[in-house]
């Protein structure tokens, strides 16, 4: 029963009433001015429904009065924009033509069941005869009175009933075409993408830059060494520019949706985080071969971020111990390891609840460029292992 009711309550369900009268109100001047020229409302819908911008007009005033939960959202089921194509024009004359064939009866219906039940309240007051349409003839009782809240139930009916209908059609023939579907898909995956690239680069670029940090100011705390302790402000120092630099990059690819990802680093500049794990204290053994400068930029840009977590798990879990890392570029492919030794905490941190988040991150990046990484426990030592395919993003920017 309250299911039942529960409409009534919506007051959705008045706007779309609003919605129907509006054209209603429009076709009764017209009848009142010219009776025996009904069709010709229906007959102006075509032309005035071909022009692209009704299509606007009618989608932003079905969205306020149909749909209002979905006003503003970017996948609401009534599209606010204008007709890119004939289809859409057609498509918008049809709803026009269907608005105005629902506006009539609903008009009518709201006009003649509000005028009975009025009607049948001066009835039973012994007005006399009643002269409306649902109770013309009827003699005056009194119990007339306990009868007009049924055709104002009828009306509410009629109402609801056809604020669904008018929705479904609006819905149908305002809604976005399958291209507009498609595109509206591809720009919402277009942001994901850029979402998951840009936290990716505030983890690895400001976590690291935070581990190293951290790693010098326990060391300077421990050393109790004046020099120690300027050299290891002097890398924090240094850190803190980088990743402030990296922080400002990704600020301007928030702020600015046409920002190149040139701009980011590449493995040309892998330098700098081997001199910072250095001034951490790690003992960095680097072995680079090949034309890195050569490396398509795609593939340059990842390779560093790899790079980068894997510096940064060493520095995290297994403090300042012998790092040696292997940076080659031959065969058609970029090949990059990082090995040290394996300690317990290493082990621990990958099976902790929530820990692994960086290396997970290390085979997605692989993965996305065609590659593989391994990550894990080899021969007595804790391995990162990326392989990433050259062929095919030489043309990367």
């Amino acid at each position: 029963m309250f299911r039942l009711l529960r409409p009534l309550a919506a007051s959705v369900t008045y706007t779309r009433w609003l919605h129907l009268l509006i054209p209603g109100a429009g076709y009764s001047v017209w009848l009142f001015i010219a009776p025996d020229s009904p069709w010709v409302p229906m007959a102006i819908a075509v032309p005035v429904g071909l022009v692209p911008g009704m299509r606007l007009a009618e989608g932003v005033q079905a969205q306020l009065l149909l749909t209002p939960q979905e006003r503003g959202r970017a996948d609401a089921a009534i599209s606010a924009t204008t007709a890119a194509t004939w289809a859409d024009r057609w498509r918008t004359v049809l709803w026009l033509e269907i608005r105005m064939v629902l506006a009539v009866p609903v008009g009518y219906a709201t006009v003649w069941l509000s005028a009975t039940a009025v009607d049948l309240v001066l009835t039973a007051s012994g007005r006399g005869p009643s002269n409306e349409w649902l109770v013309r003839g009827v003699e005056p009782h009194w119990w007339y009175a306990l009868l007009p809240p049924l055709p104002l139930l009828l009306l509410l009916f009629i109402v609801v009933v056809s604020g669904h209908l008018i929705t479904a059609c609006a819905q149908r023939l305002l809604g976005p075409s399958p291209v507009q579907r498609l595109t509206a898909l591809e720009e919402r995956t277009e942001q994901l993408l850029e979402r998951n690239r840009i936290a990716r680069e505030l983890h690895d670029s400001i976590g690291h830059a935070l581990t190293v940090a951290v790693v010098q100011a326990g060391a300077a705390r421990t050393a109790r060494d004046p020099e120690f302790t300027e050299r290891a402000l002097a890398a924090i120092e240094e850190t803190g520019r980088e990743a402030l630099d990296d922080l400002e990059r990704v600020l301007r690819v928030l702020r600015e949706s046409g920002t190149p990802v040139g701009q980011r680093p590449t493995l040309v500049e892998a330098d700098r985080l081997l001199d910072s794990a250095r001034g951490s204290g790690a003992k960095i053994d680097a072995d680079v071969s090949g034309p890195l400068e050569q490396v398509p930029g795609a593939v340059s840009r990842e390779g560093y971020r790899i790079l980068q977590e894997s510096l940064t798990n060493v520095l995290r879990h297994s403090g300042t111990v012998p790092v040696r890392v292997r940076i080659t570029v031959a065969s058609g492919r970029l090949e990059l390891e990082v090995t040290n030794p394996l300690t317990d905490s290493t082990a621990d941190s990958t099976a902790a609840p929530g820990g692994g988040s960086g290396l997970r991150g290390i085979r997605e990046r692989a993965a996305l460029l065609g590659g593989m990484a391994r990550t894990g426990p080899h021969e007595g030592e804790w391995r990162v292992h990326a392989s990433l395919p050259l062929n095919g993003l030489r043309s990367a920017p």
